[in-house]
């Protein structure tokens, strides 16, 4: 599942969440079958929580949490158990450690469309003098306007777009030398050190952990979308 805001989109892997504060507009993608839950919190009571949209890894705990939390439908604060259920929720959702799957796009009409041709294609190779070239731009003036923008490099944000459709690619079961290669990558290493200098662990021992916490299923993916 995609979500959108603004110049941003987050890729939301199987089984994790998305915290969207109050009052952010946001488009949903969803390339395929979802089943997807949302719980709405009412304002300040998560305000530890990111002050912006980032994905959360849900631990099998939370994810108890929110299925309980969702069949019950409204926590009644008169009710000790929905008062409790509620402590242990927001709690948990505050300790959640966020994954850098987004991608900020820069509102420049050129450098967007030199943007734009990454995203269609994360394993394209070309050199970024050709790329600005293709759209009329300087590479000095793609930087500028990248560095304004989004606040990083552009071949800092090209790592972010493959890191983001390689976790998409990881989830979706193909292998490592796979992904590496459809992200842009010519030896798997390469893409490895990448990935584990970003989540600190290497891709096989992310899925492996994906797979022990029963993540991963062959039905219909199951998103948690979460919204104060």
């Amino acid at each position: 599942m995609e979500v959108s805001s603004d110049q941003s989109m987050w890729l939301i892997p199987p089984h994790f969440a998305l915290w969207i504060p109050a009052q952010t507009h946001h488009r949903i993608h969803m390339p395929g079958p979802v089943s997807m839950r949302t719980l709405y919190l009412r304002a300040g009571l998560a305000a530890r929580l990111e002050p912006g949209c980032a994905v959360l890894h849900v631990t099998p705990l939370l994810r108890e949490l929110i299925v309980e939390t969702v069949s019950i439908g409204q926590l009644r604060m008169r009710d000790r158990y929905g008062c409790a259920l509620r402590d242990v929720l927001i709690s948990q959702l505050q300790k959640a450690s966020p994954v850098p799957t987004f991608v900020t796009l820069p509102r420049e009409e050129r450098a967007l469309a030199v943007a734009q041709a990454i995203l269609l294609n994360p394993a394209e190779s070309k050199s970024m003098a050709i790329l600005c070239s293709e759209v009329g731009v300087s590479v000095r003036t793609i930087e500028r306007v990248f560095r304004r923008d989004i606040g990083t490099s552009f071949e800092s944000w090209r790592r972010q777009v493959r890191l983001t459709k390689a976790v998409e690619l990881l989830v979706s079961g193909c292998s490592i030398k796979e992904v590496a290669y459809k992200v842009g990558y010519c030896q798997s290493s390469a893409f490895v050190e990448m990935f584990r200098r970003t989540f600190g662990t290497t891709p096989k021992a992310w899925i492996s952990a994906l797979e022990t916490l029963g993540q991963r299923s062959t039905e219909p993916q199951s998103r948690l979308s979460l919204a104060p």
